[in-house]
């Protein structure tokens, strides 16, 4: 769990639950700007990480998806359907995770994305 700390970071500035927070606005770019800014503070260096893992991730789905979509598609049009029909389901589950990682940062806790969280927390160091 979060230190639930509300004193300002020595890195941004911010108080951590509020950079925490941050890191998942727009990521991954939000996210590795708080790496790159925060050295101190474990719980905003967990959101970073994890944001950033979430953010290149969720866009490689996506990317591949549509890939696939398209080669499928090529052979029969049928398959191309049938995976374009999984890149808006990827996306509003993209969605519901991105909405709990804002809600949980704010609340001062470490809230795990499975095999994402754990990524997170070895690279910043609190596995």
């Amino acid at each position: 769990m979060g230190g639930g700390q509300t004193t300002p970071t020595k890195g941004t500035g911010l108080a951590p639950n509020i950079a925490s927070l941050l890191c998942y606005i727009c990521m991954p770019i939000t996210s590795i700007i708080f790496l790159i800014i925060e050295k101190d503070n474990d719980d905003v260096r967990f959101h970073a990480w994890q944001g950033t893992a979430f953010g290149v991730g969720y866009i490689l789905v996506i990317i591949a998806l549509e890939i696939l979509a398209a080669i499928f598609g090529a052979i029969a049009s049928v398959l191309g359907i049938i995976i374009g029909f999984f890149i808006p389901i990827v996306g509003l589950i993209a969605f519901v995770v991105w909405i709990v990682c804002l809600i949980k940062a704010y609340q001062g806790e470490r809230w795990r994305i499975p095999v994402v969280g754990d990524f997170a927390a070895k690279k910043a160091g609190i596995a």
